[in-house]
């Protein structure tokens, strides 16, 4: 009777099997228990970018970047403008403060395989949002298909950046003179087409560049984000 009701190894393994189940439920009911009752994010902080209604020019230095698969795109020259807000739009009391800007040019690119160049061509309705902090960020909004990298030459590829849908990419902001904006291998969501040699199974594209941001209204006067 005894070993009739010892449990065998695979009824143990059944009950073993059962209580993992049962303690990773528990962890898991821990887990949602404890993040219903964490503390709610801290809401973000007032933005004011000077000098209200000036506009402004924003110029690549050094390289910009687009990373797909084993593929990089270099272009060496980039350039695009926009307009600070009117007073009072050029402050907010908890956010950010949004500007539109005229999409990117990108030129003078190059790839990494040899044998294949590149152009970049833009399209669509750009902005930019910033927001003081420590760091101050700035975040680039894509439209859908806004930006487009086609190759030629040993392999003809085609990747399109933001195809389902309007993109952001996340970057940072520092004053000075000029101020800069830097993304450093943002996220972009893409869709890579073509033959041989393309990087077909990509979904993300990694950008980077470092822009120069200048007040084009007042030279003497400089772009800042400040509380």
């Amino acid at each position: 009777m005894r070993d009739h009701l010892r449990p065998g190894r695979a009824t143990a393994r059944t009950l073993l099997a059962a209580g993992t189940g049962l303690a990773a439920t528990g962890a898991l009911c821990l887990a949602v228990t404890g993040s219903a009752t964490a503390a709610a994010p801290a809401a973000a902080g007032s933005t004011t970018v000077t000098p209200a209604g000036h506009a402004f020019a924003a110029k690549l230095t050094g390289k910009a970047t687009f990373k797909a698969g084993s593929v990089t795109v270099t272009c060496t020259v980039s350039n695009s403008t926009g307009q600070v807000p009117a007073a009072p739009g050029n402050h907010n009391d908890a956010g950010p403060v949004s500007s539109t800007i005229s999409a990117p040019t990108y030129s003078s690119c190059t790839t990494s395989m040899a044998g294949v160049s590149a152009t970049v061509t833009t399209s669509g309705s750009w902005g930019v949002a910033m927001q003081n902090g420590s760091p101050s960020t700035a975040v680039m909004s894509i439209p859908q298909g806004g930006v487009v990298v086609k190759t030629s030459g040993l392999a003809t590829c085609t990747v399109t950046a933001a195809p389902g849908g309007p993109a952001t990419v996340n970057g940072s902001w520092t004053n000075g003179a000029p101020s800069t904006l830097t993304f450093s291998g943002a996220s972009v969501p893409v869709t890579v087409t073509g033959g041989f040699g393309c990087p077909t199974s990509a979904t993300t594209s990694t950008f980077g560049a470092t822009y120069a941001v200048s007040d084009t209204t007042d030279p003497a006067s400089q772009i800042t984000v400040t509380g």
